[in-house]
This record gives structure tokens, sequence and C-alpha cells, in this order.
């Protein structure tokens, strides 16, 4: 990995656990074992550093909920292959995360990626779901966008409460509990 990639790849996983503030470029030079020289031929300064670590971590959510939506299988079964992804329950989100750091909201290039990348989600699910209602698969008083953006909810909130309980099956039983609202739609029988 070349120092570049290694200096994105730190400041990913600082701001993911100690947040924009506590992540110095200090720390960064540190962790990545480049020196200051190295950190500002790449990148401007902090901020710059900080925002292709938080495009990356936004690429990524958006590669993995991508290949669960064009994957094999009904609506149902896309929208639960991405509720169900695999997750670290417990460290949380590294996107929704940065949602509670004010250093990084009050920016608005740093905030950027973030908007963008949940804007994308809510669209894509609802999408996924409006031709699921067009199909006849889910219930035809779905709302698409509505339920898009409370599966989206339901997503960050799950990492919040598993956060909270210390239990990664908190993350899940939310999960469950989104996908009951979504069922397929099944016509009932005329006799």
């Amino acid at each position: 990995m070349d120092t570049r990639e290694r200096l994105i790849e730190t400041t990913r996983e600082l701001l993911w656990e100690r947040g924009y503030v506590g992540t110095s470029p200090k720390a960064i030079q540190q962790r990545s074992g480049a020196g200051q020289g190295s950190m500002y031929h790449h990148f401007h300064g902090k901020p710059d550093l900080a925002l292709a670590a938080i495009t990356r971590n936004a690429d990524e959510l958006r590669e993995r909920a991508r290949t669960a939506f064009e994957g094999p299988g009904t609506v149902t079964d896309r929208v639960t292959a991405y509720l169900r992804h695999e997750r670290d329950a417990l460290k949380g989100c590294p996107v929704g995360r940065l949602t509670q750091d004010p250093d990084v909201m009050a920016d608005p290039e740093l905030r950027r990626p973030i908007e963008e990348t949940f804007a994308w989600l809510t669209a894509t699910l609802a999408g996924l779901l409006a031709q699921g209602r067009a199909d006849g698969e889910l219930d035809p008083a779905l709302d698409p966008r509505a339920t898009a953006a409370a599966l989206v909810a339901v997503v960050q909130g799950a990492y919040v409460l598993a956060r909270a309980a210390g239990t990664p099956d908190v993350y899940a039983q939310a999960v469950d509990g989104a996908l009951a609202l979504i069922r397929p739609h099944r016509q009932k029988e005329n006799h």
C-alpha cells in the first residue's frame, strides 16, 4: 500500500474511532508511518485528507448496497440482502456515525459525501420498492419513498440501539422488524 493509501486508511480508522477533532495530523502520521512532508505532499491539510477518507467510506457503503440491490431474487430478497449484510453492529456505520460529529456537519465539503450517500441510498431503495409494488410483490398502498427513508433510518438506528445495549442482537431484531413491514403482498383469493 502506498503512502497516500496508508494516509487515507489511517484517517478512516481514526475518524471512526475518535471523530474529526480527535483525528489530529500527528495521530494520522504516527499511525500511518508517514512523515509530515508526505502527508502534505498528497493532501493540502487535514480537511482534504478527511474528505478523501469520508468519500472512501461513502463509496464503499454505496458499493455494498449496490451489490445487494442488483443481486438475484425478488425485490424483497434484495432488500433483505442489504439489511442483513454483515456489519459490525457494535462499531457503527462509518458514514452514519459522522452525522454525530459537529465539526464534520458544520463543514459543507465534509458533509457533502454523507448527504449524497444517504440521498442515493434512499432513492435507490425507493426505486426498488416502487418496482416491487408495481410488480404486485409489495402492498399497493406502500409509499416507496417513505418506506425507503424508514429502512435507512432502521439501519442507522439499529446501530445506535446495538451500541447502547452492547449486543448485536438488538441490531438483528430491528432488521427483522423492518423486514416484517415489507413482507410481500399476497392477494386475497376471491371465493
